[in-house]
């Protein structure tokens, strides 16, 4: 059940009690499991209706789920066996020996026989065990005490104790809320309106009687009362909307009950003696969570979501459900319920990182979380591969045009043209990263790999320094936010840089910005240095809030991972520091976090990770809380050597922490799961791609493969740019001596003669087949899921296979791993994902798929209906769209998962609306069948390919083509008629893949300026399939002959060669080659072949290499290179 469905049964269950249904409110509570009312089971106890005591623990806890619960029900049982005794009532005694306590004999045998042993005697305080048994009163107190604190010890209990505390008469005031909102939205509004029924939306008679629309629709609609209002429900008043408040579904966004803390109580074994308060008490475990983290899917609860009549809709994963509809939060994100030790936390100091200048702000990249941004307080900014400890890229500070800056930044550049870093942070998908300075600008760069960064935007955009910058949404398209020293907040479009707000309203510089979105609306926290905190839409209606930051200090806000709960953290003038949690719907301090130190200068830095842990930057250590504990957790001085208010901050899984150094370096700590995972990048070698052109390259081990047969492809249009253009590509002062110099001497240039990497063996690389046990048919389409924590099949008869791999001691995270086998994954139903078949033969279809982004859902078609199945239950939520025309490829709208676009086999492309079940658009350009689809939400563009070999280009906005072009096949080579053509973004959602099976082809979008091209040897026969890997460094093929071919992405060059020898059993009768091949989602090294013969095999380097073999240097290259009038130079810049 989502946790919005939670609160509501508790906001039933207020308003029963104070309608005194008092035994509906004690049944809800039993059969939802969401409150144990422990003065209701007190009461209970007390009077001994012990069978109402057992049905209403049913609800919570059974017998054998621990050992806490087992000794729950003995007591019980035995306290009711004992008064039976007590009253000479054998017959009961017996009764209740025979059918409530055989049940413990299973654990302790002799125990029950010393129970049964107590029939015999006259008065069982003989027994010396129970000499001490006064009347049953006492007795029943005694034991009840003892209950309380196995009960408040028990996990099964664990948050279920305390109701959650809000206003008397929430249910009701709520609806009042709401009946007014209604109110507002009628447009003849009457004074006095006659509420009669709550069944359907309220609206005052019109004179074309119409209802007023659903308010729903209008969810930022201005909250100005109208005309009269309603007579309040019972004695509660409605609610009065102000002017420039903040909207009901702003204001109310969490509701988040205090966890109380559970007293520890003895679990021991069970036994005759009557409970004492004195026996041993034992430390209450943690225990693991009841979700398996590794099956993270939507639970089947959430069905109710897509049962509806049509028109069907999707759940919307970047904008979120219409509020009317309760959304599902994802497993393993609710507070309070996973288990976490010390651990968990990054404290080991695993390298440091000399940086030269002060380090002022860090952030690791989203998608390759060995990449460390970070910038100085002299204008420096870097990226580190944490990795190898290698300094891969380095920006100084300058401006690229100073002729469009202001004359007060020109005057004051002039007078002195150092600058500080105030803030770098990546964009959500690393493609970009912005850099605020003390000094009026903002730089944007995007980056494409390894060390190559070019500049993208230059906005001078605030009078004075820029205090912070943060990547949004708003609108659907990615925006900059920033704020400055001119106490004003702007936001800019991050493709263009064209200023789309500014919000004024703070009467001090505003120090720091959190943009986010609750629902379907977007806003944005500001803190000033003042200390006042404001709210701000997308809008021209001004300041939504206003609170006091704690001490008036200079705050920094920041949300949990995932979105639900918000906290802060400041320093004030007078040093006093405050790390808080908010309560966002009353816009005040739900706890105060202790243990920050007073500073005499400087603001204290935090962090949050996993939706668990706090950590702070404080007296020269790193300070770590849990986030439902007030007190400090631990802290470490990560060996010494830090400054009083280090700056950190985490890796997005929370196992890398960056921490500044008083000697102007980085140390990277990290925990057991990050140090396996730094284990694995440490020893490879450093890629030559990423450096200059003379650098030395170290010779795989593995297979090495004669240089003589390095002649694996042609590379058509390498952009290869001079030395010159590397020199000074971002106009800054470096020279020369900035680049590696090359190395002249002959001896030098011997030992670097490269070599490809051939992996011919099954021992030179580490490859699993993942278990099968239904009906093997050849592999159409496969992908991981979006976690990583699953591989997910389609197969040419219509089946859908699902593998998932459990998190244990030999797999810590969970995620798809050659070590470990995974579970080929059937609901208990026993059902199958099967696609619509119609009248169709399956083996003549083109299937097609596309998964959601939370791993819920699955789109789906293999020359019939398109099916939409919910991934937890196999069930199929719905179908539609009947052949002909048959679907062949299908795309999901990075944006908004209502729109999807459809590939046809009549060569058109449908924009369908799944939210109203509507085609939009039909968009016609190709000859024949569509082939492949993808989205650019940078350039707000969808590509697509078709079997006619071409690529077409449309704009998102008004879905008109922009441009198109064909694919150039290369001299005496013969495309077969129907000839697949897919399309893949890189990472920076401008670099297009274009795949076919006589080549592999580099695109920049929009234009479709082809930049290289790489043709394989015939010998390998067709390429069959290839996919960028997770970071897009490199570029995963498979041929017909059973090979896979890795090409480092930035050059097109083949670097490693993998034989099907090395990955498949010999079986000559059995031609077995990949017909798909898919990239592990986190892991670069990963991917996974679906083949022929219906199997799916996993391969990965072996864990001594680290990687598939290293890249050729640039003048030594796999192969004759040729150029085709393709330029190195850079994009335009300011």
């Amino acid at each position: 059940m989502s946790s919005l469905s939670r609160e509501l049964v508790f906001l039933i269950l207020q308003f029963l009690d104070e309608e005194k249904f008092k035994d509906t409110v004690h049944k809800l509570e039993q059969e939802s499991g969401f409150f144990f009312n422990l003065r209701y089971f007190e009461e209970m106890v007390t009077n001994g209706e012990w069978d109402e005591v057992e049905k209403y623990l049913s609800g919570f806890t059974k017998v054998d789920d621990n050992r806490y619960s087992m000794k729950i029900f003995f007591e019980i049982r035995k306290q009711k066996y004992l008064e039976a005794l007590d009253k000479r009532d054998r017959t009961k005694a017996v009764e209740i020996l025979v059918k409530d306590l055989k049940v413990f004999s299973a654990f302790n045998e002799e125990l029950f026989k010393e129970i049964t042993h107590l029939l015999t005697l006259e008065n069982f305080r003989e027994n010396e065990q129970l000499s001490k048994y006064g009347d049953t009163k006492s007795a029943r107190g005694i034991m009840l005490a003892e209950l309380k604190k196995l009960i408040e010890a028990n996990p099964l209990f664990r948050d279920k104790l305390q109701f959650p505390t809000f206003k008397n008469s929430r249910l009701r005031t709520l609806i009042n809320q709401s009946l007014n909102w209604q109110h507002q939205l009628c447009k003849n509004p009457r004074p006095n309106p006659d509420i009669k029924t709550l069944f359907v939306d309220h609206s005052c008679g019109q004179p074309n009687g119409a209802r007023a629309p659903s308010p729903v629709t209008n969810p930022l609609m201005s909250a100005v009362p109208k005309a009269g209002g309603f007579p309040p429900l019972g004695a509660h008043g409605p609610f009065q909307p102000t002017p420039a408040a903040l909207p009901t579904s702003l204001a109310g966004w969490m509701a988040n009950p205090t966890p109380v803390p559970h007293p520890v109580a003895s679990a021991g074994p069970i036994g005759l003696t009557a409970p004492n308060n004195a026996a041993a008490i034992l430390k209450r475990p943690r225990t693991p969570p009841t979700n398996n983290p590794a099956l993270d899917y939507q639970s089947a609860d959430s069905e109710h979501v897509l049962k509806r009549s049509r028109p069907f809709a999707m759940p919307d994963e970047v904008n979120n459900l219409p509020v009317t509809i309760l959304p599902v939060p994802y497993a393993g994100q609710t507070h309070g319920q996973s288990s976490y030790s010390l651990d968990d936390l990054p404290k080991t100091v695993v390298m440091t990182l000399s940086q030269g200048s002060a380090v002022k702000s860090m952030d690791f990249h989203p998608v390759q979380q060995i990449l460390l941004l970070v910038g100085t307080n002299i204008g420096d900014i870097m990226v580190w591969e944490v990795g190898s400890g290698e300094k891969i890229a380095h920006k100084t500070f300058k401006v690229w045009d100073l002729s469009a800056c202001s004359m007060p930044l020109q005057a004051s550049l002039a007078n002195d043209y150092t600058v500080s870093v105030n803030r770098v942070v990546w964009s959500p998908d690393g493609a970009l990263f912005g850099v605020a300075y003390s000094k009026h600008i903002v730089h944007i760069y995007s980056y494409h790999g390894g060390d190559d960064l070019r500049n993208r935007l230059e906005i001078e955009a605030h009078a004075g320094s820029v205090n912070d910058l943060a990547f949004s949404y708003p609108n659907k398209q990615l925006s900059v936010v920033t704020c400055g020293e001119d106490r004003v907040i702007k936001v800019w479009d991050a493709a263009s840089g064209a200023k789309q707000h500014t919000f004024e309203g703070h009467e001090a510089p505003v120090y720091s910005i959190c943009p986010h979105h609750k629902e379907n609306i977007q806003f944005i926290f500001s803190t000033a240095t003042d200390g006042k905190i404001k709210a701000w839409l997308y809008d021209n209606m001004g300041s939504r809030v206003d609170y006091n930051a704690p001490g008036q200090s200079s705050t920094a806000m920041q949300y949990s991972a995932d979105g639900t709960r918000l906290f802060s953290c400041g320093t004030n003038k007078e040093g006093e520091s405050f790390l808080v949690e908010w309560n966002e719907s009353e816009g005040a301090v739900k706890r105060t976090y202790f243990g920050l130190g007073k500073r005499p200068v400087g603001v204290v830095q935090f962090d949050t990770t996993k939706n668990r842990f706090l950590a702070a930057g404080d007296e020269f250590s790193v300070k770590f809380w849990d986030m439902d504990n007030l007190n400090l957790l631990t802290s470490t001085p990560a060996d010494g050597g830090l400054p009083p208010s280090p700056c950190i901050r985490f890796n997005k899984e929370g196992t890398l922490l960056a921490v500044s150094t008083d000697d102007n370096g980085v140390k990277i700590l990290a925990n057991s799961d990050g140090v396996r995972f730094l284990r694995t990048v440490e020893n490879r070698s450093f890629d030559a791609s990423r450096v200059a052109p003379a650098a030395i390259v170290k010779a795989p081990s593995v297979g090495p493969f004669g240089s003589n047969n390095a002649t694996i492809g042609t590379t058509i249009g390498d952009r290869a740019a001079p030395v010159a253009a590397i020199v000074g590509t971002n106009n800054d002062a470096r020279t020369l001596a900035d680049i590696k110099p090359r190395i002249t001497d002959e001896s030098a240039e011997k030992s670097r003669i490269w070599k490809l990497t051939e992996i011919n063996e099954p021992s030179q690389c580490r490859s699993l087949r993942l278990p099968d046990s239904l009906t093997a048919m050849r592999v159409s389409r496969l992908i991981y899921t979006n976690s990583g924590v699953a591989i997910l099949a389609l197969a040419s008869n219509a089946v859908h296979k699902l593998w998932k791999w459990q998190r244990n001691d030999r797999n810590v995270t969970g995620k798809a791993t050659t070590s470990v086998a995974p579970q080929l994954w059937q609901p208990s139903s026993g059902i199958l994902m099967t696609n619509d078949i119609s009248d169709t033969n399956p083996e003549d279809a083109v299937p097609c798929f596309a998964l959601s982004k939370n791993d819920s859902y699955v789109m789906s078609a293999s020359g019939g209906k398109i099916s939409l199945f919910n991934m937890m239950t196999f069930k199929t939520m719905t179908t539609f769209m009947p052949p002909p025309p048959a679907a062949t490829f299908l795309a999901f709208h990075p944006q908004d998962n209502n729109i999807i676009a459809i590939g046809m086999d009549d060569s058109s492309i449908q924009i369908y609306n799944v939210r109203v079940d509507e085609v939009k658009t039909k968009l016609k350009g190709h000859q024949k069948r569509i082939t492949g689809l993808a989205f650019s939400h940078t350039l707000n563009v969808l590509v697509s390919s078709g079997a006619d070999s071409q690529l077409c280009v449309w704009s998102t906005d008004g879905w008109e083509k922009q441009a198109s072009k064909f694919l150039q096949i290369p001299n005496g080579r013969a495309a077969s008629p129907h000839a697949e053509t897919r399309v893949q973004f890189r990472l920076d959602q401008i670099h297009l893949l274009a795949v076919h099976e006589t080549q592999i082809a580099i695109f920049e979008a929009p234009k479709l300026e082809c930049l290289k091209q790489w043709v394989p040897r015939e010998a390998s026969g067709p390429i069959t399939h290839a996919t960028y890997s997770c970071d897009s460094q490199s570029i995963y093929v498979s041929f017909e002959d059973g090979s896979v071919g890795v090409l480092t992405a930035s050059t097109l060059r083949l670097r490693c060669r993998i034989s099907p020898a090395a990955y498949l059993p010999p079986n000559p009768s059995l031609r077995v080659f990949p017909l798909v091949i898919a990239a592990h989602p986190s892991d670069p090294n990963q991917f996974a072949l679906g083949l022929t013969d219906g199997g799916v095999q996993i391969v990965e380097p072996l864990e001594s290499e680290g990687k598939w073999g290293t890249s050729p240097p640039a003048e030594n290259g796999a192969g004759p290179s040729t150029t085709s009038g393709v330029t190195g130079s850079e994009p335009p810049q300011r």
